[in-house]
């Protein structure tokens, strides 16, 4: 178990987090607990909360004291609420591909699993290594932060209730405590034509809809773990499984790119300022990695997950015109602010209206919390409204 003056530490016990966190609504009843469908569709409105105030009641965070307003304690729980969930999902693809050792304990690896990732590049293992030292350093340093000047950390330990894989090579005292899921996901490939569009902006042109690189895997679930044994016996499947994990793991690093200077602009603090743009760039030092590595992925054509029936196709991304091109890495300059201004190369977006819950209603749809219970969904409601409603000088 963690100590308070472990919390910046890079050591990682997997039975639970840190011992920055408090226990959450301990013996109350959630018979009346929202649904999944009722977080999505109405929960996540941003603005005033949705979810019954009997519920959220149990749940409440504690407010924060000594240096920190509450806005600014806010500003830092959900990141750091969403780094534990970040952590968590990078913990299993370093158990079955990364590099093992003190740093990130845990796994034995997974050798076909591993051999499908390295197509893409033979230092994926250790990629995934250090991305997952990143991530658990994050939360446990803003948790700690957080418990420093006297404000509630994030606590989510309750909610490690998800089975995950069962494959060769995870750490079978994990199985049945994941916070998140990586065997149902329905993957949102837009970032890339983002990225590469010069003339849109989310932020001005909040409608346009920008093409997916991969279509096949924004529609339906998908895994980007091997979730048995079985699931390594098929090369072609297999590499299906990879290149899907290869494209998931820079659509979660473009959306910390976007969070932590949208939530800088609400923060009092200039040490909280300081905290949310200097994790923020390490989110974009991912997300150039991956969307690099992402375009490495083999094509394939009409692969069938035995399990599920569903098909996912790869394809040649160089044939679909210059917002598909590998090789274009660099975020092309777009428009910012305003139109009558010279187009800028920038991270986007970074409106800061609503940016917590649309942060978490993305992740949802995701499909990366599938299985998880209606008090999770309350609880991270709860953080990502709280974020929003941060204001300067609160």
């Amino acid at each position: 178990m963690k100590t308070i003056n472990e919390a910046t530490g890079n050591n990682f016990t997997a039975h639970q987090d840190d011992q920055l966190s408090k226990p959450v609504a301990k013996g109350r009843s959630l018979k009346n607990g929202i649904s999944r469908r009722l977080f999505l569709g109405r929960s996540l409105a941003v603005g005033a909360g949705t979810i019954g105030a009997g519920l959220l009641g149990g749940l409440r965070t504690a407010r924060a004291s000594g240096a920190l307003t509450p806005g600014d304690a806010a500003l830092l729980r959900f990141p750091a609420a969403l780094e534990t969930l970040e952590a968590d999902f990078w913990i299993q693809y370093n158990e079955l591909a990364g590099v093992q050792d003190r740093e990130v304990p845990g796994g034995t690896g997974n050798r076909q699993y591993t051999a499908a990732l390295n197509v893409l590049d033979e230092d994926m293992a250790q990629y995934v290594h250090d991305n997952t030292d990143d991530e658990i350093t994050h939360y446990q340093f803003l948790n700690g932060y957080l418990v420093s000047k006297g404000a509630a950390p994030s606590n989510l330990q309750p909610f490690r209730t998800l089975r995950g894989s069962t494959a060769t090579g995870v750490n079978h005292a994990m199985i049945g405590r994941r916070l998140t899921n990586l065997t149902q996901l329905t993957l949102d490939t837009s970032w890339w034509t983002r990225y590469r569009d010069d003339s849109h902006n989310p932020d001005l042109d909040p409608n346009h809809v920008f093409p997916q690189a991969v279509p096949t895997l924004a529609v339906h679930q998908h895994t980007a773990i091997p979730r048995t044994d079985a699931d390594t016996m098929d090369r072609n499947f297999l590499q299906a499984i990879a290149n899907t994990a290869a494209f998931h793991f820079p659509t979660i690093e473009q959306g910390g790119n976007s969070l932590y200077p949208s939530l800088a602009q609400r923060a009092t603090s200039v040490e909280v300022v300081r905290i949310l743009i200097s994790i923020g760039p390490t989110e974009t030092m991912h997300f150039q990695t991956w969307a690099d590595k992402a375009g490495n992925a083999p094509q394939l054509t009409n692969v069938i997950d035995p399990v599920t029936g569903v098909s996912v196709t790869f394809p040649d991304l160089n044939i679909g015109g210059v917002l598909f091109h590998t090789n274009r890495i660099m975020p092309e300059p777009c428009p910012f602010l305003s139109r009558s201004l010279p187009i800028v190369s920038i991270i986007r977006p970074t409106k800061t209206e609503g940016a917590a819950m649309g942060a978490l209603r993305f992740l949802t749809n995701m499909g990366l919390f599938i299985g998880q219970s209606p008090a999770f969904f309350a609880y991270m409601t709860q953080l990502a409204q709280e974020a929003d409603a941060a204001t300067r000088g609160c």
